[in-house]
């Protein structure tokens, strides 16, 4: 049985798209999981957020487009285009509202995430 400070095993990294998002249910919660590939280094880097986006009120953030803005890697919202930095959960175009980011990485050709616990 897992826990919440626990790495979940989610799926194989031939299940994501690259430069793209896909949902997973990650301990109850709809979770996006991004891959982006650095063009000149060619390597895969991984990142968790939640899928829920506060402004458009719907799970819909994997849906979103892969950018950067300045130095941070970012996905805009299907919805209303609103960015939201990857790495932070921050939104670029109103800073009250934030989106949940988690602990993401790659081991054996598995993507694991670890959630907070609730507690």
């Amino acid at each position: 049985m897992t826990t919440a400070n626990d790495w979940n095993d989610v799926c194989g990294i031939d299940d994501l798209v690259k430069n793209s998002g896909v949902c997973a249910l990650v301990c109850d919660k709809q979770v996006a999981l991004f891959t982006q590939i650095a063009n000149a280094t060619n390597q895969l880097s991984i990142f968790a957020t939640s899928n829920y986006d506060p402004i458009g009120d719907a799970n819909v953030l994997y849906r979103g487009l892969l950018g950067s803005v300045a130095d941070k890697t970012v996905v805009a919202s299907p919805l209303y285009k609103q960015r939201y930095c990857l790495q932070t959960g921050e939104c670029l175009d109103d800073p009250t509202v934030k989106i949940d980011t988690y602990p993401a990485k790659i081991v054996e050709q598995r993507v694991l995430v670890q959630m907070a616990s609730a507690e």
